[in-house]
Parts: C-alpha cells; sequence; structure tokens
C-alpha cells in the first residue's frame, strides 16, 4: 500500500497541472482564435500526462523479484503482482528471477597433479535466495561466481593425477559444489549443484592412452592364457594321478582276489589229494599186511603215477613234436616227501 500512498499525491498534482494547462490553453485559443493549436496543444499535454503516468507503474511476473532505489539509495524489495514507483526519484536498480537457474562454465586449460594437461568444463545450478545481497555484495553476481568456478576446478584438478581425475567425477563435482557455496552464501546465491561435464585429454596423452590400454590388454590375454594353461596342466597331472592310483588300486585288489582264489585253490586240492591218499592207503593197508608208513608211500607213488600219465596224455595230445618218458620210481615227482609231510 505504500507506493499506491506515494502515487496518489503525484498523480493528483499532474492531473491537475493538465486541467490548468488545458484551461490555459483554451484562453490563449479565444484570444488568438486559433481552434487548430488548441487542440493539438491539449493533445500533447495529455500524451506527456499518461506517459509519466505510465512509467510510474511496474509489474512483477511470478518467480522474479524487482529492488527500487530512492535517491540513489535502496529503498524496498518488489515481489509479483502490480506496483507504482514514485518517478523520477524512484528507479528499478536491479531486477533477476529467484528461479533456479544454470551457468555454463565454458572449457579450460588444466594440469594434473603429475603435470597432464586437460581441459575441462561443467555446469553449476545455482538459485538466488537473497536478491538484496546479489546486488549490494558484488558487482556482477553470475561473472563472479564464474571465475570463481573456473578458478576452484583448476585447483581440484591439479589435486588428481590423469588417471585419478577421469574416476574422480564424483568427488570433483562435492569439492567444487562445497567451495563455491562456502564463498557464494554471503552473495545471496545458493549453489545447488555443480556437474563436470567433460575431461578431455591432449591428442599425444590420448594416443598415449590407447597404446597403454591396448599393451594392458594383450597382458591380461597372455596371463588369462597362461592361467588356462597352468589349470589345464594341472588338472590333467591330476586327472592321470587319479587315473594311476585308481589303476594301481584296482590291480592291487585283482592281484590279492587272485592270490586268495589260488590259496583257497591249492588249499581245497590239497585237501582232495590228503582225502585222495588216505582214501588210497586205507585201502592198501586193508588189502595186504603192509604197515601204515608203506601203505601211504604206495598211495602216494600210485597217485603220482596216474598224475604223472594224465600230464603225458595232454603232453601227447598237443601238435609239437613228442617224446614219451616211461615212468619209474626214480621218475616219479619230486614232491613226494610233501605230500607225506601233509598226510602225516
Amino acid at each position: 500500500m505504500k507506493p499506491r500512498l506515494v502515487f496518489l499525491p503525484f498523480a493528483s498534482v499532474i492531473f491537475s497541472l493538465s486541467i490548468l494547462s488545458i484551461n490555459g490553453i483554451t484562453c490563449i485559443g479565444d484570444y488568438c482564435g486559433a481552434d487548430l493549436n488548441r487542440k493539438i496543444i491539449q493533445g500533447a499535454v495529455a500524451f506527456v500526462a499518461l506517459k509519466s503516468c505510465a512509467s510510474c507503474i511496474k509489474i512483477i511476473t511470478s518467480g522474479d523479484e524487482a529492488l527500487i532505489e530512492r535517491l540513489g539509495k535502496y529503498n524496498r524489495r518488489l515481489g509479483p503482482g502490480l506496483h507504482f514507483i514514485f518517478r523520477p526519484f524512484e528507479t528499478v536498480s536491479y531486477e533477476a528471477t529467484i528461479r533456479e537457474q544454470v551457468l555454463d562454465v565454458p572449457p579450460q586449460q588444466c594440469y594434473t597433479l603429475d603435470n597432464a594437461p586437460i581441459k575441462a568444463d561443467a555446469v553449476v545450478f545455482l538459485k538466488v535466495t537473497d536478491i538484496v545481497a546479489a546486488r549490494y555484495n558484488v558487482q556482477d553476481v553470475q561473472n563472479a561466481i564464474l571465475n570463481l568456478c573456473l578458478t576452484q576446478l583448476r585447483e581440484e584438478v591439479g589435486k588428481l593425477t590423469l588417471d585419478e581425475s577421469f574416476s574422480s567425477r564424483e568427488r570433483i563435482n562435492k569439492e567444487l559444489l562445497k567451495d563455491l557455496n562456502a564463498v557464494c552464501v554471503q552473495w545471496g546465491v545458493e549453489i545447488t549443484r555443480v556437474e563436470i561435464q567433460n575431461l578431455e585429454p591432449s591428442r599425444d596423452i590420448l594416443a598415449a592412452m590407447e597404446l597403454q590400454m591396448a599393451a594392458e590388454r594383450k597382458k591380461r590375454a597372455s596371463i588369462l592364457k597362461s592361467e588356462g594353461e597352468r589349470i589345464t596342466s594341472i588338472n590333467e597331472a591330476e586327472g592321470e594321478a587319479r587315473a594311476a592310483t585308481t589303476n594301481a588300486e584296482a590291480e592291487q585288489k585283482v592281484t590279492v582276489l587272485r592270490a586268495k582264489a589260488e590259496a583257497e585253490r591249492q588249499r581245497v586240492e590239497a585237501g582232495g589229494l590228503k582225502v585222495a591218499i588216505e582214501t588210497v592207503a586205507t585201502a592198501i593197508a586193508e588189502s595186504s599186511s603192509s604197515t601204515k608208513e608203506s601203505a601211504v608211500e604206495g598211495a602216494v607213488q600210485f597217485l603220482s603215477l596216474i598224475r604223472y600219465l594224465e600230464t603225458q596224455s595232454k603232453f601227447s595230445s598237443s601238435n609239437n613234436t613228442k617224446i614219451i618218458m616211461l615212468p619209474s620210481k626214480d621218475s616219479l615227482p619230486l614232491t613226494y616227501g610233501g605230500l607225506k609231510f601233509l598226510l602225516d
């Protein structure tokens, strides 16, 4: 309401002066008798009065604010809506938006910690929170933020090596946001986000990086190939060792089983031979008046002769050269003592 109260007396004065001017002109017109001149003067005075009234009206759109200075000194802040300005004593010194703005930081040459040249650019998102501080605490707030961001960007890139700079975008963004807000708060500006757009090294560094990446990939491929071959060799050796162990265990089991079978066969044969000798010896002892020892000897001789004849029969049935050997007591097998020992 204050601007309207200031404007109403001023508008009344202008309106009164215009009426007096029209009346004076009317008198002059009557005195001079020039009706055409009177109409021209009336139109000019009315145009000047309307233009003066229109210049006192200021409309601020939503999302914007303006500052009014009276006689060169800050007076008030204008928000969205219709406002009246007491001209020429009051002027609009500054008008800005309080919405979030985007500031594009152009590419600039930076140097990393290992002295590698790199071009970096960024985007700054800012919002004016205090339009009075943005107007009177700094001369050009956007230019100040731009130069501050350029300086801090060079500083943050200089803290990192070339390899670290490509993988530390988030770290650089956080540090820039922190450093910019620490300074911009006194300018009435809040930095909401800072995003690094591009980090572009020089052509020579790009070529060297491509060669390094190719060599690194070849190295990894060689390592993977050798690892694969080593694992394959180990697996093959382990497989062969397991196969050999399994075969040895199987052969051992087969040998044990064969030995057991052979022992069982011999035991059964020995048992059968013992029974045969005892049977034959008993028959000899009953048929003659010989002693037990002579009967056993005769039984052994009898059975040995039978085995000898069976062997000769098998030998004669072969296709090779045949030699017939007649049996005698001396040509009988030498196992007589052993067989006799079994009977005893």
